[in-house]
């Protein structure tokens, strides 16, 4: 089939050819709605008259439209128009990789750049339980923004026999052999359980992978033959030349990552394209030290003066541990307190956010440290790190990895990514899923294999085996008493009991650290506080107060505290609401902590689109979450001094004036439409609830919805009618709630497992902008409002805070970037792909927006701080014996 230039398939107008495969011609063509130029794939007669085979196009197509990747090509679009079948894709301008390849071997930068790129985007379709399947240089386009990846997933239309089609029965080819009608791909790239008609996973697309590196890196074929049969022997008996032999420079630890890719047994390959990844970027960085010599000239010469740096750190550090170890096992009068620092891996940075300080748990052994870090994408990895090491390795990588605990023997770790709980061994593997219920409230792990944890801020605390299964609750959340959930739990030595935490609807009146029983429903009060607890043999109570770190005598076996609570650190990271600290021990006296700089006060900036500042005339204080009223004459803000309480600024005197005075806390704001009224919820009457209040101050705060849960206000609809507000559940994280004026009435609007937080309504009121982490991180998405419909997902590398100008632009932020998003509404919702205005370090990330845009669109209003340097973990050694030695506390 040949379509004419000019031709129409829907709103798409064919302007020439571009090339012919097995699966079909593809055109380039422009879309004559949004004014760009796309690529538009025709499916072949003899799968488009198959209505099987369309339908399964058509559900494959709306999982590859999923994957929102740099180095993936994006998926815009599937129609039908007179019979045919077509995809819109995204229109690349470049080579293929096997065009680049017939001119011989790639630089070894360029080699690694393009393997990192083409192994990040398999990680993102590995994670959405997509397989290539097909995967070579044909498939690879070279741009000039890097790699795309083609054809993602479409290759499963090109099986027509069975999987178990006997090897007799393969066609013979001359050139660029594929076996079509019999087994899936191309076979130079093909694992030997594809060759065989096994089933196939994940691991499959990375022996393809480490074949195409391995072309790139030496200009020949890791397998090739005069025959099928001849290069099906070669792929399932030989093993390829070392790359080194055809290529000395190679460094070796790329020459070894290669070799494993490339093994025969899918079980004695990289488990995950994460992990070959990030050993890409490690020795991109000139992380190989085998070989280092040769490799320096290419790559790592730029990092000869960081890495002396690191040697010295590491002497001086290993001396420190030497030092400990001859103090710990001598007398008790040589036993000394060691410190040290842990700065996160290289391009990695701790989670900064506010509600995630659980991200660090040291081994019950005392020898070994597990912590979560981010990327510049916000993708979360898991790592362990020795603590006579220099150097930490990745165990996990996900989209969001939070709360990692240790198995009592310390041979393995579990976390919860969101949706699930999981374990992995430190001496490697996959991770396994132990219960399908994250534990993002904290976990602990008894020598009878039994784990407690919590799924969040809402859930009491659950029992599950370490050998996995289903949870079940050991304590119950007393909504009659103020308590909105359970959380931290922690195992005494008895293997029985434990502590845990109780947050209150109001905050510290209603919170406290309790202590149950696996084999009793009696709790009894430890400690009325907001904090979370730790024991610490042999015989210390560890909690928070506010951000300092204390520490009191405990008897574990009556369950009581003794003596007073001594201070250790102060200014740790730490969450107010859920009352988790970045703190961990060990059984032998490991303490672990990161302490948060202090950000100073802030003061409010404009900033134009260019990134250009200019400071409003105001104090400086603990400012948040900015709004502008609707004439953009005055600023609604939360301060955080005493308490949090709303305050006005207005931006032309440059004068503060304080709106609430009653509770502790009052925050997340909404200006109505007219300008007249503060919307913000408040803890004054105990839950935090919805209020309003007159602007000029005439009058004092409304009452507008009551709940049992929290509310956090967010926007006004244009007419004044509807507030949409965010609502904490019992068992579904956040939710989006509408509350209707006319009617006095809440009702829910979207609610999930996952959380769907900061709904702001588009400027015409028919559309709803929010951000949700249904993916495993928080993304932006529209949504109709208030009719039924698809929604849209705006974000592609992550996203939070979402804010409408007037224009129709909507903006959002991706931590330090500045998005920028056009859309229309009318007649329909369209969205162009996300533009970066700007990076800046703005006040924080939040789940509620912490900055405001001007109603054209042309200035934005942030919180601008003091810089302030990468805080990292401290670890003591012997944390007790500085107690001990300042005569502060005697032996519990």
């Amino acid at each position: 089939m040949g379509l004419r230039n000019g031709t129409q398939l829907g709103p798409y107008e064919i302007l020439s050819a571009v090339g012919a495969g097995g699966m079909g011609e593809v055109y380039r063509a422009r879309d004559t709605r949004l004014e760009r130029i796309v690529a538009i794939k025709i499916l072949p007669d003899h799968l488009a008259d198959r209505s099987e085979l369309r339908e399964r196009f058509e559900r494959e197509a709306r999982t590859i439209a999923s994957l929102n990747h740099a180095h993936i090509c994006t998926l815009y679009d599937i129609g039908k128009q007179n019979g045919t079948d077509y995809l819109v894709m995204e229109y690349l301008e470049g080579e293929t990789l096997a065009e680049r390849l017939k001119k011989g071997p790639l630089p070894l930068d360029q080699v690694l750049q393009y393997a990192i790129e083409i192994s990040d985007a398999l990680d993102k379709a590995h994670r959405k339980g997509i397989t290539h399947r097909d995967l070579k240089p044909g498939n690879i386009m070279l741009t000039k923004s890097g790699t795309k990846l083609l054809d993602f997933g479409l290759a499963k239309l090109r099986q027509e026999a069975a999987p178990g089609s006997p090897l007799s029965q393969l066609p013979t080819a001359n050139e660029g052999i594929t076996a079509q009608g019999t087994i899936l791909g191309t076979l130079q790239y093909m694992a030997p359980e594809q060759v065989e008609g096994k089933s196939v996973d994940a691991r499959t697309d990375i022996f393809a992978f480490g074949v195409v590196v391995y072309e790139m890196a030496t200009g020949k074929k890791a397998f090739e033959g005069k025959s099928q049969a001849s290069l099906i022997a070669k792929i399932l008996e030989t093993e390829p030349v070392p790359m080194s032999t055809l290529q000395p420079m190679t460094p070796p630890a790329l020459d070894h990552l290669v070799k494993r890719c490339l093994a025969k047994t899918p079980d004695e390959r990289w488990q995950s394209a994460r992990d070959i990844c990030e050993q890409l970027r490690w020795i991109s960085d000139g992380g190989s030290q085998a070989g280092l010599t040769a490799f320096i000239p290419a790559v790592a010469q730029r990092n000869l003066k960081k890495r002396i740096v690191w040697i010295t750190a590491a002497a001086i550090l290993v001396a420190a541990l030497i030092t400990a170890v001859i103090y710990y096992h001598g007398s008790p009068e040589e036993v000394r307190t060691v410190r040290f620092t842990v700065a996160p891996p290289e391009k990695q940075t701790f989670p900064v956010l506010a509600n995630t300080p659980s991200f660090l748990s040291v081994s019950p052994d005392g020898t070994k440290l597990a912590f979560v870090s981010e990327d510049t994408g916000g993708r979360f990895t898991l790592w362990l790190r020795g603590l006579d090491s220099q150097t930490a390795q990745p165990l996990a990588s996900l989209d969001f990895a939070s709360a990692p605990f240790w198995s009592p023997d310390s041979r393995f770790i579990a976390f919860s990514d969101v949706s699930s709980l999981k374990k992995v061994a430190i001496s490697g593997g996959p991770a396994q899923t132990i219960t399908a219920s994250g534990a993002s409230g904290g976990g602990s792990w008894n020598r009878d294999g039994v784990i407690l944890f919590s799924s969040g801020p809402s859930s009491p605390i659950l029992r599950v085996s370490s050998a996995g299964g289903a949870a079940t609750p050991v304590t119950l959340v007393d909504s009659s008493r103020q308590q909105l959930g359970h959380a931290w739990p922690t195992f005494l030595p008895d293997r029985k009991h434990f502590l845990y935490t109780v947050i209150g609807n109001n905050g510290p009146e209603n919170s406290g650290i309790y202590a149950g029983s696996l084999d009793s429903k009696e709790t009894k009060l430890i400690l009325k506080i907001s904090s979370f607890a730790l024991y610490s043999p042999p015989g210390y109570l560890l909690f928070m107060r506010g951000g300092t770190l204390l520490a009191q005598p405990f008897d574990a076996d009556r369950l009581e505290l003794k003596g007073d609570a001594i201070p250790i650190v102060e200014s740790v990271q730490f969450n107010s609401l859920n009352g988790k600290g970045a703190v961990a021990i060990s059984q032998n006296g490991v303490l672990a902590y990161r302490v948060v700089p202090s950000t100073g006060e802030l003061k409010p900036v404009w900033v134009d689109r260019r990134g250009a500042e200019q400071p409003l005339a105001a104090p400086s204080h603990a400012y948040r979450n900015p709004r502008l009223s609707p004439d953009g004459q005055r600023v609604a803000v939360t301060i955080d001094e005493s308490g949090s309480q709303e305050w006005l600024l207005d931006i032309g005197r440059g004068t503060l004036t304080r709106l609430t005075f009653e509770g502790s806390y009052n925050g997340g704001t909404a200006w109505t439409p007219d300008g007249k009224r503060v919307t913000f919820g408040s803890d004054r009457t105990g839950t935090r609830n919805l209020f309003w209040q007159l602007a000029d101050g005439s009058s004092g705060a409304e009452r507008i919805a009551t709940s049992d849960r929290t509310q956090v206000a967010s926007s006004w609809s244009p007419d004044g009618q509807n507030l949409a507000f965010e609502l904490a559940g019992a068992t579904t994280g956040f939710d989006i709630w509408m509350f209707h004026l006319g009617e006095r009435k809440a009702e829910p609007f979207l609610q999930s497992r996952s959380n769907e937080i900061a709904p702001r309504f588009s400027p015409d009121g028919h559309w709803l902008a929010y951000a949700s982490d249904e993916s495993g991180r928080y993304e932006i998405y529209v949504q109709p409002y208030p009719g039924v419909g698809g929604k849209w997902q705006i974000s592609t590398e992550g996203g939070a805070e979402p804010v409408w100008a007037r224009n129709g632009e909507l903006f959002y932020r991706n931590r330090e970037k500045v998005m920028i998003v056009e859309t229309t509404t009318r007649p329909t919702f369209s969205a162009a792909n996300p533009k970066m205005l700007f990076e800046g370090n703005y006040g924080s990330y939040q789940s509620l927006p912490d900055y405001d845009v001007t109603s054209d669109g042309q200035r934005l209003l942030f919180l601008k701080g003091s810089e302030q340097p990468q805080s990292e973990i401290s670890v003591v050694l012997n944390w007790t014996e500085e107690l001990r030695r300042q005569g502060q506390v005697g032996k519990p």
